[in-house]
């Protein structure tokens, strides 16, 4: 049995507003983005009484509106459900959690209505793009095959004309790896300067990776250290979310004893019909051999607590721990990430009872490497 007070505190509310997208990204993990699935409004109220029910609520939370792309469903659904939230945010919330809201989009239906409903609403907008037009082109496509970085762009005049704050998420492929340069321009020369880099990973339907092999990995070392450079050149003028979460962690000599995405109820995902999993929003909507779905229960009918009674949760989470505690006692780098990613684990190793991944190797080692190399430098220590 599973003390439920080492789980949570809830920090991230991943809500599946529909599991359609208008692209076809070729490297996205979700099996279902064809299909017109939404998020009922009739869900909101279950979905928030079993937050507020439990025991897993701190002192602020975010809801993300994901999945497929959330701005696919009309205005007029979100105009009611973030007023639905804050009427349930007076009513149920007895202790004064703050609830944050965001969306990830990839911007190609950003209007000035949309720039409106963030605004009075406070939404964080993250905004997919992968740098200059033809290296987002190449992989950021319609249902018929054409480039989005125009619509993207549009997208993100909108955002910046009506004076709606966002951050950029990137996927870097090894399309990338050559045009560190390009890229920071780009990133610049638009105003976009708050950047974070996801890679291309093997995840869900997404297979293969294009960053999966020695000869990547080495490309990846030249290319970060040469945005490293151009970073520190530019006076810290464009903010790289890699480079200050190292930073932050090494400044404050903090470091990370679990990650989130391996402790319960830290995340919290909820699909279009109200099922609902924990640790890696990317699990929700897979479905494996080994562990069957990774839904948990249903906010129409489970607590968030009773669920961890049952044995998928405990068969889940049990394996989970044992790939977290391997990290532990063989990564050195473990105090920067508290045991990384399940999801990755499971789809690069077969299994979560296992520890390091490619995506520990570009998000933390290489990146980690690079900081404390730099930092040296700028001390005129010599490298270990």
């Amino acid at each position: 049995m599973f003390n439920l007070s080492n789980f949570g505190p809830l920090d991230l509310v991943i809500l599946q507003t529909t599991s359609f997208c208008n692209l076809d990204c070729d490297y996205c993990y979700l099996p279902d983005r064809h299909l017109k699935n939404q998020f009922s409004l009739d869900l909101i109220e279950p979905v928030f009484r079993r937050i507020f029910e439990s025991p897993f609520v701190g002192v602020c939370f975010t809801v993300c509106w994901h999945a497929g792309e959330p701005l696919a469903v009309p205005i007029s659904f979100y105009e009611t459900a973030l007023a639905q939230i804050a009427e349930l945010d007076k009513t149920l919330n007895k202790t004064g959690c703050e609830i944050g809201q965001s969306v990830q989009t990839n911007a190609t239906l950003i209007t000035p209505a949309w720039c409106d409903l963030f605004k009075r609403y406070n939404v964080q907008v993250g905004v997919s793009i992968d740098g200059p037009d033809f290296i987002h082109d190449a992989h950021r496509k319609t249902r018929t095959g054409l480039g989005t970085h125009h619509s993207t762009m549009r997208g993100i005049r909108h955002l910046q004309e009506q004076d709606v704050p966002f951050n950029i998420i990137t996927v870097i492929t090894e399309d990338s790896l050559d045009y560190a340069d390009e890229m920071f321009e780009f990133f610049m020369d638009h105003g976009l300067t708050d950047v974070g880099f996801n890679i291309e990973e093997l995840e869900g339907v997404h297979q293969s990776s294009s960053l999966a092999n020695t000869e990547a990995r080495k490309r990846y070392k030249a290319f970060i250290q040469r945005f490293w450079d151009l970073t520190a050149q530019s006076g810290g003028a464009l903010k790289l979310r890699e480079f200050e979460r190292i930073c932050s962690l090494i400044y404050n000599g903090d470091r990370i004893p679990r990650s989130g995405l391996t402790t319960p109820f830290v995340i919290l995902n909820v699909d279009h019909q109200g099922n609902f999993s924990t640790f890696d929003p990317e699990l929700l909507a897979i479905k494996t051999a080994e562990y069957g779905d990774f839904i948990l229960g249903n906010v129409l009918t489970d607590s968030l607590e009773s669920v961890c009674q049952s044995e998928k949760f405990q068969r889940i989470y049990g394996d989970i721990t044992a790939g977290v505690e391997l990290c532990q006692q063989t990564c050195d780098y473990y105090g920067l990430c508290g045991g990384g990613s399940a999801s990755n684990k499971y789809w690069e190793n077969g299994t979560f009872r296992s520890s390091q991944t490619m995506a520990c190797q570009y998000y933390e080692q290489a990146i980690a490497d690079l900081v404390v190399e730099r930092l040296e430098d700028s001390l005129g220590l010599t490298h270990v």
